[in-house]
């Protein structure tokens, strides 16, 4: 079980949000900026949650809806992500399908899925090592940096493949639909506060769970 160490909250010291000063939280505001002080964020949990949930609700149309539409010699061709995904793969344009399956199909099934077991664990409904909670965490913020880089891709293919009367390509509602996803998950990410899990794990150090005696 997690060893206890104190932390600042222990002592009634927040750190300001707005300019990062570390104050008593009995002052309620900020001495430098007038921000309100809060030791934790708070309904983070309840939050993210929320939010999480939200872009898994968008996350169906993003995928059913076309992400982009392509006219070739008159001929219109919506395509959603996984369609748009093969036609680049059958055409050889391997690494821009590869980067549309990560970015659109596996990062946000993951994010959502490593932002769940974490308020699973902030919340107290399974208890993982702090080992695995601070990896999986930092596997969080790492994939929320690469999260739009599709959305990147969309834009770069309707500047440059515009053949005139040949082929052109516009990004559809399905684009728009996985922006929501995109944009909802990294504010899931951003209300998140990662400290309620060592708070947590604290809890546990003091009142470790009590087992059954096993009978052989």
């Amino acid at each position: 079980m997690s060893e206890h160490f104190e932390k600042a909250a222990d002592r009634g010291l927040a750190s300001c949000h707005v300019c990062g000063r570390v104050a008593e939280v009995a002052l309620e505001n900020c001495p430098r900026c007038e921000s309100k002080l809060e030791l934790r964020k708070p309904n983070s949990i309840q939050n993210t949650v929320a939010l999480m949930a939200a872009a898994a609700a968008l996350y169906i149309p993003s995928h059913i809806l076309p992400i982009m539409t392509v006219v070739e010699i008159g001929v219109v061709m919506p395509n959603t992500i996984v369609g748009g995904m093969m036609t680049f793969w059958r055409t050889g344009a391997y690494p821009i399908a590869i980067v549309i399956f990560v970015a659109s199909i596996l990062i946000p099934i993951l994010k959502i899925a490593a932002l769940s077991w974490l308020c699973a664990a902030a919340a107290g409904w399974i208890h993982p090592s702090p080992t695995a909670l601070g990896r999986l965490h930092g596997i969080t913020e790492l994939l929320g940096r690469w999260s739009m880089i599709d959305i990147f891709v969309v834009g770069i293919l309707v500047s440059l493949v515009q053949l005139g009367n040949y082929m052109s390509i516009t990004p559809g509602p399905g684009a728009l639909a996985f922006a929501g996803v995109v944009m909802l998950t990294m504010f899931a990410a951003m209300s998140f506060d990662p400290r309620l899990l060592w708070d947590r794990l604290d809890e546990m150090a003091k009142d470790p769970p009590t087992t059954k005696d096993q009978s052989p």
